[in-house]
């Protein structure tokens, strides 16, 4: 009777050893289709997401090109975080977890660090709305408080600028409450250039007049051709000159920069002087003999 009993309790333990291996192989079965189908969900979604962008792109009334790309990496980005999160939650459900119960201990959780984490709050909603409003975009020249450079990236939390001489700041988006962009319009490039009181003021103008109408078609970057405004101001030394150009975005230091070099050369060239700083020595010794 005891080898009895014993012969059932193996077999009994076979069958319970068995049935857990099945269920085992049954849900990494589950856990491999599901990844599977994730993945193809995943992709169909970032190819109809880029479609759709691309149809935009013909129509009439479309977003601007920046405001499209931001948004189409913002999309791209919640739709994967969005499947990956209904992913992990399905495999846990194929291995016998009790997922509502997981899910009702994060909303919870979810309030508590709502309520102790309200900074981050703003910095996320912030951050949505600068990427829905478009107030400024990735390769964007802005000013934010004290910081000016070219923005490096925009995330939901932060955003990071880099100025010229290649430091990153990184600002939390709540923070941002004044952005000044100067990529959205075209820049104007606003040259001086001085003349001495000894030169023929017209015919320094006639100059550089010449020089201004020969620009537009050595630079792309202008968008319209360069305006001699005329005398701004009389200096200790000098006549000076005020030159404007419309360039395209935050290409005005260059502009500026081949304006300068273009109507040196070319005073040089007619022969008119540019000014520089004199000092005048009198003698009262010498004046007094001769008087």
């Amino acid at each position: 009777m005891e080898q009895v009993q014993k012969i059932y309790g193996r077999v009994v333990e076979k069958i319970i050893e068995g049935e857990w291996l099945v269920t085992v192989g049954v849900s990494l079965f589950k856990m491999i289709v599901i990844i599977l189908l994730a993945s193809i969900l995943l992709k169909v979604v970032k190819l109809t997401i880029a479609k759709f962008f691309a149809v935009r792109q013909k129509a009439p009334i479309r977003l601007s090109e920046r405001r499209e790309a931001t948004l189409m990496r913002l999309l791209n980005n919640m739709a994967t975080y969005s499947i990956y999160f209904i992913t992990f939650m399905m495999i846990l459900d194929a291995f016998g977890v009790d997922i509502r119960a997981i899910l009702a201990g994060a909303g919870i959780v979810g309030l508590a660090v709502g309520f102790g984490a309200q900074n981050l709050v703003r910095d996320i909603i912030t951050g949505f709305f600068i990427i829905l409003e478009d107030q400024f975009a990735v390769g964007d020249y802005v000013r934010i408080g004290t910081f000016e450079g070219h923005v490096e990236e925009i995330g939901l939390r932060t955003t990071k600028l880099k100025s010229f001489t290649g430091e990153v700041h990184i600002l939390p988006n709540g923070s941002i409450t004044q952005v000044t962009n100067f990529s959205l319009n075209n820049s104007v490039a606003v040259v001086d250039v001085g003349i001495a009181y000894e030169g023929d003021l017209e015919k320094a103008e006639a100059v550089i007049r010449e020089v201004l109408q020969e620009m537009p078609n050595k630079y792309e970057d202008i968008v319209s051709p360069p305006e001699l405004l005329g005398v701004q101001n009389l200096g200790p030394s000098e006549v000076i000159m005020r030159i404007t150009c419309e360039t395209k975005p935050m290409r005005h230091w260059h502009i500026a920069r081949a304006l300068r070099k273009e109507i040196k050369l070319r005073l040089d060239e007619r022969g008119i002087e540019i000014p520089f700083p004199r000092l005048v020595l009198y003698n009262r010794e010498q004046q007094a003999e001769r008087a």
